[in-house]
């Protein structure tokens, strides 16, 4: 939809108003009436509109009145916003939809509300215009009467963009981005605006950087802005006016790097300035660590303490995140003596480490340590105290060992027992802190002891049990080398004592004298603390024997006789055992381990006679399923002895003979070594073996006159078998019972039988041949068993009677020749 005004001398002002394509004009007559009498109407000296949204709305200018109709009415109704007018000449629009009207004393601009600024260029205006945002006027030239000028002004930065003096303007017109002036002379003027370098190079000239700002700032180009601040900066930097050159970097930031602006402020005079540039560049979030170390260097320099805590505590982003480099800061403050800031800022970034490592090695808040490790998550606790550990049982035993247990056990207050995922956290082991008490064994065995006493079915049982084991039967629990030094400090304290008794008894002066008593008292109240360590640390023969029997109590109680396998590792507690020389844990795993060999080797090695013989009758006995050959090493230890042991060794003789473990001719080569060892020892033991053995000569004399007596009753039969006849005189069958009668077969076993009664088997008896085959069976058997190699070697290996097995294989025909 178009509009189209036309204003009358006549005061009258048409309206066109539609779409020219449909058709569809409509036409609309407005009248401005003049001020004066009412009744005339006024001639029209320019038009205007003003557009805003749907709305349109048109100003009219009359020699004597600004008016304003809204056309969006559907009867615009005349709306006076002025009794002042000007000539059609002198009536321009702006950018920003504003009239402009110019009369001699100033310029003024109206909105659809009235009046708005004015500006005061005086003198008689002929023409006013608009282009670019430049205010174009020409003014009478008050000195010469027959000329005008022409200026051209910049209202944003209030100067006077060009003017010249020309002749009577007859019109302006701005086109193809340039201002052509037609005058009464038939000539025509050219201007056309400069490009923005040369504007600014000119500028720059003048110094007028504030115009230059403005000027480029209309651009919104931010890179040329920022080149013109520095520019500015730089100006008055060289003017010495440090305040405001700072004032114009600090506006840079974002576009001109910071290392230009900090190197211009590094002089001691100028940290002021500096440390106000680094704060705005912190506050938007375009500093580097070495900003931020540069910034709190200049507070720390300044002791300006209130800034510092400001940037610090109040230099926080979107939740609560700090705005800076952490391990900047933190090092930082540290290095500055600033403990507490150092402190926020770690606790406040989560940075445990740095917060711990602030609090120890600076500060010695070892109290605080714990109990800050005692508020952090399982997990995190646990690395804390791998980490810092050693340093907090070194001054904080008792505390550290019950938040160890806390952590180890699950029953620390502060720490989480869940996970992220809600499962169940794996507590830590106490395996793993075991580093930290490197210089404090009694801690950790004190640590350990607490724990198996709280749990029973850890994972790292064995672990634990092995070095609880070791603590337990060390020979001295103090860390190697930490006695060497303990040594040191105590001979040191000697010597200073005895310089001290020397200058007590001959003193080379009163002054030395008091001077070395002062510089000792020093240094006595300076080591009193390693003193009273050294003193501590001394364990007494009570203590020892104490920590052994907690040995053995832990060997026995982590092996219960339910148990196949202990707690701990056996292999290593026997090293363990063997090396620190501890005889009774060594007997005890011996006896659990079943090596009885080197549970005898442990008495013998010691003399104990009458240990090693309790030892043997306990495991010898083979009703409780021991070893009997134990007696047997036994007597060839007392053999071998070269000592007098008589009732030692009759006493082991009564075993050996009960258990016939060794022939009588073994015991006595054995004990004829011996040379303290006399007849009598053994006499009553030869005399039993005599009287044994003569049975039994006895009894194998009936026995082999019995077998004798049957060999020649078998042969004699065999003879008359072969050589005489004989005579069957059964009258019945020996099957059926029935008389005999032919055909009948008789055997030489004396059993007769009806060939009927025999069916085809006539040549055994029947009667006879059960036990014939299984005679003959016995016999297939034993030869076959004398060829057996394998069977009878083993037998003759694991039996104590090795001739009784060589003979029972001569009967079975092992010499027999084969077929």
């Amino acid at each position: 939809m178009i509009l189209v005004c036309i204003g009358l001398e006549t005061g009258f002002i048409y309206c066109l108003k539609g779409e020219v394509a449909r058709g569809g004009m409509t036409y609309l007559k407005l009248c401005v009436i003049s001020s004066e009498d009412g009744s005339s109407s006024a001639a029209i000296a320019g038009l205007g509109f003003r557009v805003d949204g749907q709305s349109r709305q048109l100003f009219v200018v009359t020699k004597d009145s600004i008016s304003l109709f809204n056309m969006h009415e559907q009867t615009p109704q005349n709306i006076v916003l002025d009794q002042i007018g000007c000539d059609g000449r002198c009536v321009t629009m702006n950018d920003n939809q504003e009239l402009v009207i110019g009369l001699p004393e100033a310029v003024y601009f109206y909105d659809n509300d009235g009046r708005g600024p004015c500006w005061a260029f005086e003198g008689e205006k002929s023409f006013i215009g608009w282009f670019r945002g430049y205010l174009m006027v020409v003014i009478a030239d008050q000195r010469r009467t027959d000329k005008n000028l022409f200026n051209i002004y910049d209202l944003k930065n209030k100067l006077i963009a060009y003017s010249f003096p020309i002749g009577k303007v007859t019109n302006v017109l701005c086109e193809w981005g340039n201002v052509i002036i037609l005058t009464d002379d038939h000539k025509v003027v050219c201007l056309g605006e400069k490009d923005m370098e040369s504007k600014l190079e000119m500028l720059f000239r003048k110094s007028l950087y504030t115009v230059a700002i403005n000027l480029v700032q209309s651009q919104h180009d931010a890179a040329a802005t920022a080149e013109v601040l520095r520019k500015y900066g730089d100006h008055l930097y060289g003017k010495q006016d440090y305040d405001e050159a700072m004032a114009q970097y600090i506006r840079t930031i974002g576009q001109l790097e910071p290392s230009y602006v900090i190197q211009k402020f590094l002089d001691a005079q100028r940290i002021h300035n500096l440390t106000n540039y680094l704060e705005k560049l912190h506050e938007k979030g375009l500093a580097t660590p070495d900003h931020t170390t540069l910034l709190i260097n200049c507070f720390t320099k300044l002791k300006a303490v209130a800034k510092l805590d400001d940037f610090i505590k109040g230099e926080q982003g979107g939740e609560g995140e700090l705005c800076f480099d952490v391990e900047t800061a933190v090092k930082v403050c540290r290095a500055a003596g600033y403990h507490q800031h150092a402190m926020y800022v770690a606790k406040k970034a989560g940075e445990h480490e740095w917060y711990l490592k602030i609090l120890l090695e600076d500060l010695g808040g070892y109290d605080e340590a714990l109990q800050y490790i005692s508020s952090l998550p399982l997990y995190e606790a646990a690395v804390r105290l791998k980490q810092y550990g050693k340093i907090l049982v070194c001054h904080k035993p008792p505390e550290t060992i019950d938040v160890l247990l806390g952590i180890c056990v699950g029953d620390s207050t502060g720490s989480n027992d869940r996970s992220d995922n809600g499962l169940p956290t794996i507590l830590p082991s106490p395996v793993d802190f075991v580093h930290i008490f490197v210089d404090q064994p009694k801690w950790l065995m004190f640590f350990l002891e607490q724990y198996i006493n709280k749990v029973k079915d850890s994972l790292a049982h064995t672990e634990i049990h092995n070095t609880l084991l070791e603590l337990y039967l060390s020979e001295d629990l103090c860390a190697p080398g930490f006695s060497e030094n303990l040594d040191k400090k105590e001979e040191e304290k000697h010597g200073s004592l005895n310089r001290v008794k020397s200058l007590i008894v001959k003193p080379s002066s009163k002054n030395e004298a008091s001077n070395i008593d002062y510089s000792l008292h020093r240094k006595f109240s300076k080591n009193k603390s390693d003193i009273s360590v050294v003193d501590s640390l001394k364990e007494s023969k009570e203590e020892k024997n104490e920590r052994l029997a907690k040995g053995l109590s832990l060997l026995k109680s982590a092996w219960p006789s339910h148990e196949q396998q202990p707690r701990y590792d056996e292999d290593l507690a026997v090293v363990l055992c063997e090396m620190l020389g501890f005889r009774d844990g060594l007997l005890f795993l011996y006896e659990k381990m079943k090596l009885y060999k080197e549970l005898m080797a442990c008495y013998m090695q010691d003399k104990d006679y009458r240990g090693l013989i309790s030892c043997c009758k306990r495991l010898a006995d083979p009703s409780r399923g021991g070893d009997s050959s134990l007696w047997a090493d036994v007597l060839q230890y007392f053999g071998e002895k070269g000592e007098d042991c008589s009732q030692e060794v009759k006493e082991v003789l009564v075993y050996v003979e009960k258990d016939n473990l060794l022939p009588p001719l073994i015991v006595l080569q054995t004990l004829a070594k011996n040379p303290n060892l006399t007849l009598s020892v053994v006499k009553d033991y030869v005399a039993r073996q005599f009287q044994q053995m003569s049975q039994l000569i006895e009894e194998d004399q009936k026995t082999i006159d019995k077998y004798q007596k049957e060999t020649i009753t078998m042969r004699k039969e065999v003879h008359d078998l072969r050589t005489n006849a004989r005579i069957f005189q059964l009258s019945k069958c020996s099957a059926c019972t029935s008389s005999l009668d032919l055909p009948a077969v008789h055997f030489l076993c004396m059993h007769s039988f009806h060939q009927r009664c025999l069916g085809d088997n006539e040549k055994e008896c029947p009667v006879c041949m059960p036990n014939n085959r299984t005679l003959l069976d016995m016999k297939r058997n034993l030869e076959q068993s004398s060829n057996d190699h394998d069977t009878f070697f083993q037998l003759l290996r694991n039996s104590d009677d090795g001739f009784s097995v060589i003979a029972e294989y001569f009967g079975r025909g092992i010499l027999n020749k084969r077929q």
